[in-house]
Parts: C-alpha cells; structure tokens; sequence
C-alpha cells in the first residue's frame, strides 16, 4: 500500500513544510555535487553514529561531534529513492499537522521528533559505528501526529491496481505495527546497515505524546 494523497484541506500555506522538504531536496543535490570521497567524508561528519554518542558519555569524544549529527542527519538521504519515500510521506501529512501546530510551532515539533528519534536509535545500537541518516524520525513524528489529530480523515492509496481512500488510522497503525515489528526482531542482535527502526518508532510515539499533551492544554 502506497499512500498519495490525503483528502483533509488546509486553512494556510504550509511554508514550513515546503521550507523542509526543499532543504532536504537540496542537500541531497549537495551531496551528488560532491566527489565520491568528499560525500563518504560529508555524511560520516554529518551523520548520527551511536558509538560516537557512547564515545562521550565514556569521556572519550567531544559533544559537539556526538550530538550535533542528531540534527544534521535529518537532512541527509542515501539515495533518491530514499528521499523521495521521505519527502512523499513528509508532503502527504505534514501540511495539517503544521496547520494545527502554527509555522513556528510545526518547525519546532519537528526538530524535537528527528533529535527524539535520533536519540532512540542510538539508545538501541549503542555501540554501533554505522551511519544513521534521513528525515524519516522526524517525518514519524508527524506521522504519529497526524493518526491522533486526523484519524479518519481519508488517504489516497494504491493498492496494487487500484486507488482506494482508507483512513489514516488503518494506513498509519499498519505502518507503525511494521516498524515496532521489525524493531523487536533486531533487539538483541549485531547492528547491522539498514533502516533504523526504532527512530520511525521513538518518532511516532513521540509524535503522539507531544501531541497529546498539546490537545489537553
């Protein structure tokens, strides 16, 4: 299943979602500009490492090398592939959660889900020195926002040959219920090359919390 498009309007522009996907549209060009060897070089400096965060807190790295990447990384992607599924997922459900968040408080939630679900990654692979990047914790997070503000609200999806509205509860919690699946197996197990997991997981459920404590106050 394949969602394209959610059928719930917006009452403003969402400048800060558009804002995001551009800047990460043209780091990834950044990244093809450079050489084979200085683009090894710009996402190993840029990136979320765990063993670098375990490094620090051992007293044996630097804090800005060990927590600064939790952010930077956000911006990154390993491939077009990799930034288009991002950037649809970010396109799709961004824009109602900015609407309901404000542009500044939408910029800020977002930063909090992708340094949120950086850091979860990290607590689940402390010792692993394998680069972790892409918007994905973050775009979780918005994700885990919208299942709580819109959860009927109908999404565009195409399922094999056919284009069906399912709601964002159904899309979403199937989604999340594949991520927490796939997360529980690696518990445990060698750190491996691949998607991080448990940041889509500590995004969404970020997500959530963040915004609940919103919706009560």
């Amino acid at each position: 299943m394949i969602p394209l498009k959610d059928i719930n309007p917006t009452r403003t522009t969402p400048f800060v979602n558009i804002a995001l996907i551009l800047a990460n549209v043209l780091v990834f060009f950044y990244q093809l500009s450079l050489p084979a060897r200085a683009e090894r070089a710009f996402v190993m400096a840029n990136a979320t490492i765990p063993s670098h965060v375990s490094q620090f807190l051992a007293g044996h790295a630097g804090l800005q090398a060990a927590l600064e990447p939790l952010f930077t990384s956000m911006f990154l992607h390993g491939g077009l592939m990799h930034l288009l599924g991002n950037m649809l997922f970010l396109w799709i459900f961004g824009d109602n959660v900015e609407d309901y968040f404000g542009h500044v408080g939408y910029l800020f939630f977002y930063i909090v889900c992708g340094i949120g679900s950086g850091l979860m990654h990290v607590l689940f692979n402390l010792s692993s020195p394998l680069p972790a990047i892409g918007a994905s914790g973050a775009i979780s997070g918005v994700m885990g926002a919208y299942i709580l503000l819109f959860p009927r609200h109908r999404i565009l999806t195409f399922f094999f040959i056919f284009l069906i509205p399912v709601p964002a509860f159904l899309i979403l919690g199937y989604w999340f219920v594949l991520q927490f699946l796939e997360g529980v197996a690696t518990v445990g197990g060698r750190a491996s090359g691949g998607v991080a997991w448990w940041a889509h997981i500590g995004g969404f459920l970020l997500g959530m919390a963040i915004t609940a404590v919103v919706r009560r106050r």
